[in-house]
């Protein structure tokens, strides 16, 4: 039993060591590491030392002084690169996705081709997925160990059984897609998740246990249609089955158009991507660059239709944010692309509906831009549980 005890408390403090040293604003040495944790000095170094010899962390150049030593050198650590990644992977609406991303965040292969998947099959769609994550996969570099895989998906997924139980925009219904891609993956165990939920959590955390800001925010996820996460305390806020966040589907006008998921006037029928182009009168192929260029060359039918979704953002997100108080709200995907031409009346319009906004001006940020956040997301959460055990994988480097 003590021997148990040992164990669990050293698997406990080599998690609490990787935290502090990934999460570290920059670089710490052991005794900065020791400060944080208030660990001895001697155990945070023998356990330091374990994970470096592992490949969870690694070493740089050293610098002279440090907490309690002035004068002496001390060794930064950091996440070590290459030594352990994950695989990521999306399907959306008009893409498939694979990446390899490792402990640091550094994406170390990929692979995006643009589709057209409305109204597809799942098997051919899945089978190209499978192509691209073996091209992923065979890119690894050596002596770097794959632990895991998830897959974001545009829709309501059952996490627990790794199902997608609804895609409208895809056209997708009760679709397991682990058993057509267990070829390619082998042994890796595949965690299905929402792609906007996925997404919010890779701007949440760009890399393990490293925290950016806001830790607070809505997410839009914007393609064909308009995806959502709500992110709370830096955690994706799921809901009591996991499927919060569909703000997409929030009603913007009852008398609204149809929307494929049988219900009218969702905002994602004035704010999604192929909605904003055809009000705009431009065809579906029109890049977002190209939408942007036309409004701020005068085009009054583009620069009508950036004001109609903006509106539409901002009534819909109005609602969100009277209702949760979260006043920091995330444009990804298209609407990233777009987003300096709505943010500033989407914020008019918040500020003008937010019964708040008097005391905290609710404020709308610009994601980077990125075909394939979900991916990223996918593969951090599986490095998220080498983070919280890397006790499980220091035998295996």
């Amino acid at each position: 039993m003590a021997n148990l005890r040992q164990a669990s408390l050293r698997h406990a403090n080599l998690a609490l060591v990787a935290r502090t040293v990934l999460g570290a604003g920059s670089p710490p040495s052991r005794a900065e590491v020791a400060s944080t944790t208030s660990l001895t000095r001697s155990t945070v170094s023998r356990l330091v030392d374990e994970l470096v010899a592992g490949g969870v962390l690694a070493e740089v150049g050293s610098v002279v002084g440090g907490p309690g030593r002035p004068g002496r050198p001390a060794t930064p650590l950091v996440a070590s690169t290459g030594r352990f990644a994950a695989l990521g992977l999306q399907v959306g609406v008009g893409h498939l996705a694979a990446r390899l991303v490792d402990l640091s965040g550094t994406v170390l292969a990929e692979r995006h081709v643009v589709a057209d998947l409305a109204g597809s099959r799942p098997g051919p769609a899945l089978r190209r997925l499978r192509t691209l994550a073996a091209g992923v996969l065979g890119a690894v570099p050596a002596g770097c160990h794959v632990v895991g895989a998830g897959l974001a998906l545009p829709g309501i997924v059952d996490a627990d059984e790794g199902r997608l139980l609804r895609a409208p925009n895809l056209g997708w219904a009760d679709v397991v897609p682990g058993p057509m891609l267990s070829a390619v993956l082998g042994g890796l165990g595949l965690r299905v998740g929402n792609e906007a939920d996925l997404a919010a959590h890779a701007f949440a955390h760009p890399a393990p246990g490293r925290d950016s800001e806001p830790q607070d925010f809505v997410y839009l996820s914007g393609e064909v249609g308009i995806g959502g996460a709500i992110v709370v305390d830096g955690g994706v806020m799921a809901g009591r089955h996991g499927w919060a966040g569909e703000i997409g589907h929030v009603c913007v006008d009852p008398d609204g158009p149809a929307c494929a998921c049988g219900s009218t006037g969702c905002l994602e029928q004035y704010a999604g991507r192929l909605a904003l182009l055809a009000a705009a009168g431009l065809d579906a192929a029109t890049t977002p660059a190209e939408m942007v260029a036309r409004v701020r060359d005068g085009d009054e039918k583009a620069q009508a239709a950036i004001r109609a979704a903006a509106r539409a953002l901002g009534v819909a997100l109005a609602g969100v944010v009277n209702v949760l108080d979260i006043p920091t709200m995330v444009l990804g995907g298209h609407l990233a692309q777009v987003g300096e031409l709505l943010a500033p009346e989407i914020e008019q319009i918040l500020g003008r509906r937010v019964l708040s906004a008097a005391w905290v001006r609710p404020r709308v940020v610009v994601a980077p831009d990125d075909p394939a956040p979900g991916a990223t997301g996918a593969a951090l959460l599986a490095l998220d549980d080498l983070v919280r055990d890397p006790a499980g994988v220091l035998g295996t480097s």
